[in-house]
C-alpha cells in the first residue's frame, strides 16, 4: 500500500506523525510513503533525512491526499484537505470529540471512508497508547507552564512553585490521577510544590501514593473537595478523562470565581470539551485568558510545544498499528482488539458510540460489518 504522510495544517501544530526511522520501516516492509515537503521540519526531521529513509518528497497536500491508500496524520483533516480524499481511503489521525468537526465527519462518511482515532486505540489491559504516550509529555511540561503564568509579568500571583526559607511552596491541586495527572503530580513535587490529587477512583489514588511514596495528598474529587482545595489552589489541573466521551464540567464558574486573583487553571481536558466550565480552546501561540481573574490555559496539543520528543513518541506506538493496516488493509480493524477499539468510520459508517451521540448518527458495531 501507499502511505500518505501530509504536513499539518493545523495553527501551530509541529507534529508530524510518522518519523523517518517509521517510514524507513515501512518501506522495508513494502509498502511506498509519500511525504509532504517539509511535513517534518517542525519536529526537525528534513525532507533529506525522509528521503534518504526511503520516502518520496512530494510537494502539495492535495498529492499526497489524493494518492495515499492510507493517511497518517496528527490532527483530523480539515474540510479543505477531505475534499481531495477519494472514497474508500484509510486514515489515522486523531479524533478529538471535544473539537470534533460535523462538516469534517459527513465529508468522510460520503467518501466511506475508514477513519481511526488513534487517541481510542485500546489494547487488551485496557490502556490507551497513543494517549499514555502523549499524557506522559503533557504531565512532564506543565510545572514550567504553570511557573510562567505564574509569574508577576504574565499577570500570576507573582509566586514559585517552591517554597523559600519562611515562605511556604505553592498549592497545586490537580483534579484526575490518570496518566497525565500522576505524571504531573510526580514533576510539581519536584519542583517543591505541595500537590494533592483527586479522582473518583479510590485505587488510582492509592497507586498514585504508592508512586509517590506518599509525599503527595490525595482525596475523592467530590463537588465539595473540589471546591473545597481550588480555593486556596495557586494552580488547578484539570486533567478528567472519560473513555469515548466527552469531559464533564466537574469546575463550575461559581467555583472559579471563589479562586484567588492571579491563579492559574490548565485544563488538560480540552480536547475532550474541557472539564472546566469557563474552559475554551486556545493555541500555542495565544495560550491564555482571563476569567474572573483566573488565567486559563487551555492548549489541546501541548505536547507540539515539543515537537521532537512527541512525534518519536508517536512514532514508537502508531508504527506498528500502520504496518498492519497496511499488511491486511481493512480486516486488520476486526483482527486486532486494540485497532478495533479505535475505528470510528467503516466504509462510512459510525462505529464509535461517542461520535454518534455527539452528532445523532446512527451507531452500528463494527462486528456487524463487513468490507
Amino acid at each position: 500500500m501507499i502511505v500518505g504522510i501530509p504536513k499539518e495544517s493545523w495553527r501551530d501544530e509541529r507534529r508530524v506523525a510518522l518519523t523517518p526511522a517509521g517510514v524507513y520501516s515501512l518501506e522495508k516492509a513494502g509498502h511506498a510513503v509519500l511525504v509532504q515537503s517539509t511535513a517534518g521540519v517542525g519536529s526537525g526531521f528534513s525532507d533529506e533525512a525522509y528521503r534518504g529513509a526511503g520516502g518520496t518528497i512530494v510537494f502539495s497536500a492535495e498529492e499526497v491526499f489524493a494518492r495515499a491508500d492510507i493517511l497518517v496524520k496528527m490532527m483530523p483533516p480539515t474540510a479543505d484537505e477531505c475534499v481531495w480524499i477519494p472514497e474508500r481511503k484509510i486514515l489515522f489521525s486523531a479524533l478529538q470529540l471535544g473539537v470534533a468537526n460535523p462538516v469534517v465527519h459527513d465529508m468522510l462518511r460520503v467518501r466511506r471512508a475508514f477513519a481511526v482515532g488513534f487517541e481510542w486505540i485500546e489494547d487488551e489491559e485496557h490502556h490507551l497508547p497513543v494517549v499514555t504516550a502523549m499524557s506522559e509529555i503533557a504531565g512532564m511540561l506543565l510545572p514550567q507552564i504553570a511557573g510562567r503564568f505564574l509569574e508577576t509579568t504574565h499577570g500570576g500571583r507573582g509566586v514559585t512553585l517552591g517554597g523559600v526559607p519562611g515562605i511556604p511552596a505553592s498549592n497545586v491541586a490537580i483534579i484526575g490521577a490518570g496518566t497525565v495527572g500522576s505524571t504531573a503530580a510526580q514533576v510539581f513535587l519536584g519542583c517543591g510544590a505541595n500537590v494533592i490529587v483527586m479522582d473518583v477512583d479510590l485505587n488510582r489514588l492509592r497507586l498514585v501514593e504508592q508512586q509517590l511514596a506518599r509525599m503527595v495528598n490525595t482525596a475523592l474529587s467530590t463537588p465539595y473537595n473540589i471546591e473545597r482545595y481550588m480555593t486556596t489552589a495557586d494552580v488547578l489541573v484539570g486533567a478528567v478523562l472519560i473513555h469515548g466521551r466527552k469531559a464533564p464540567h466537574v469546575v463550575t464558574e461559581s467555583m472559579v470565581k471563589k479562586m484567588r486573583t492571579g491563579s492559574v487553571i490548565i485544563d488538560l481536558s480540552i480536547d475532550h470539551g474541557g472539564s472546566v466550565e469557563t474552559s475554551r480552546p486556545t493555541t500555542l501561540s495565544d495560550p491564555v485568558f482571563t476569567k474572573h481573574g483566573i488565567t486559563h490555559y487551555c492548549v489541546p496539543n501541548i505536547p507540539s510545544s515539543v515537537a521532537r520528543t512527541a512525534s518519536l513518541a508517536l512514532n514508537n506506538v502508531l508504527l506498528s498499528f500502520v504496518e498492519e493496516v497496511g499488511d491486511k488493509g481493512v480486516t486488520a480493524f476486526r483482527d486486532n482488539p486494540a485497532l478495533h477499539q479505535g475505528v470510528y468510520l467503516y466504509a462510512g459508517e459510525c462505529t464509535h458510540e461517542g461520535l454518534a451521540g455527539l452528532h445523532g448518527w446512527d451507531y452500528v458495531d463494527l462486528k456487524s460489518l463487513s468490507e
